[in-house]
């Protein structure tokens, strides 16, 4: 048997070899056309995913402004970028405020989401009975418009903040109870009867084996549910604004409506997009962390 010779003293680790190549940008020697060329690839889409969004939005706001300047289209009807960005600076106290109600209203509804629809994933999992007495129910709220719903429930609930918080629920609330129902369903069958072999309890099952194996779908259904808890906040507060009761970017927008403040609603606009990014963004964030040392899809990102 022959033995391997070695390294010399001078010799440097493959993977020193390959940081280093990577932080100057030459390519490591003995790579074939192939390799070059995925290496190539790769570094370009590592470029490509974050410049061509930003040339994109340069693109659509200079042909806005053009289309504003070319028409000579007035403020009260579509207003230049320059002069949303100023509305948003000016009115900056009051559009934060507003922001800050609907962001409290998001956060809250996307917690209680998250609580209720795992509390009820996993009772689903211990009892087939209560799925199938409960889940068609779950449905309904998801396919029912919120905005048939918010009226009817700004009648009979008396505080502002409960009725918002309900109808962001109702919203945000199926894709966490779906998903984690899923992924507590979707247990390695293999697992499952070597964990009855070693005579595991129905809660040992749960917390060590169907959980664990659950947490990618419970975060895939927590990035979709960060959205819609958004949503679902913003229609309230529009069907609350219409009802006379003043809150959040909503109402803020609907009163610029009335006003023919057109910068101010493109501006309460702009922070409403600006919010849902930075939710989802986080959220991604928060599942990369989580899966980032075991599963698959983290592990892909990662190499």
């Amino acid at each position: 048997m022959s033995l391997a010779a070695p390294p010399s003293p001078g010799a440097r680790p493959a993977r020193e070899t390959r940081t280093a190549a990577e932080a100057t940008g030459t390519p490591p020697a003995g790579l074939d056309a192939e390799a070059l060329r995925r290496l190539r690839r790769a570094r370009f889409e590592s470029v490509a995913r974050w410049v061509l969004p930003c040339l994109t939005l340069i693109a659509a706001v200079a042909l806005w402004d053009w289309i504003v300047v070319r028409n000579e289209i007035p403020h009260f009807i579509l207003p230049r970028p320059g002069r949303v960005l100023q509305t948003l600076i000016t009115d900056w106290a009051l559009l934060f405020d507003a922001l800050l109600v609907t962001l409290q209203i998001t956060l809250m509804a996307l917690a209680v989401a998250v609580i209720g629809g795992v509390g009820l994933a996993v009772l689903f999992t211990q009892s087939r009975l209560i799925e199938m007495s409960f889940y068609p129910y779950a449905v309904i709220l998801q396919v029912t418009p919120i905005v048939a719903i918010a009226p009817l429930i700004f009648i009979y609930v008396d505080s502002r903040i409960a009725g918002l918080l309900i109808c962001a629920w109702i919203v945000a609330f199926f894709p966490v109870l779906s998903n984690t129902t899923l992924g507590l369903n979707s247990t390695d069958r293999n697992l499952r009867d070597l964990f009855q072999i070693y005579g595991a309890t129905r809660w040992q099952t749960l917390r060590y084996l169907q959980l664990p194996s659950a947490l990618p779908y419970f975060l895939g259904g927590l990035r979709i549910a960060g959205g819609l808890a958004l949503i679902g906040a913003v229609v309230a507060e529009y069907v609350a604004g219409t009802g006379g009761i003043g809150s959040g970017l909503a109402f803020r927008i609907l009163e610029a409506g009335y006003r023919l403040n057109i910068p101010r609603m493109f501006a309460a606009l702009l922070l409403i997009a600006l919010t849902g990014v930075i939710i989802f963004a986080g959220l991604s964030l928060l599942s990369h962390l989580l899966l980032r040392k075991w599963h698959e899809s983290a592990l892909k990102r990662e190499s």
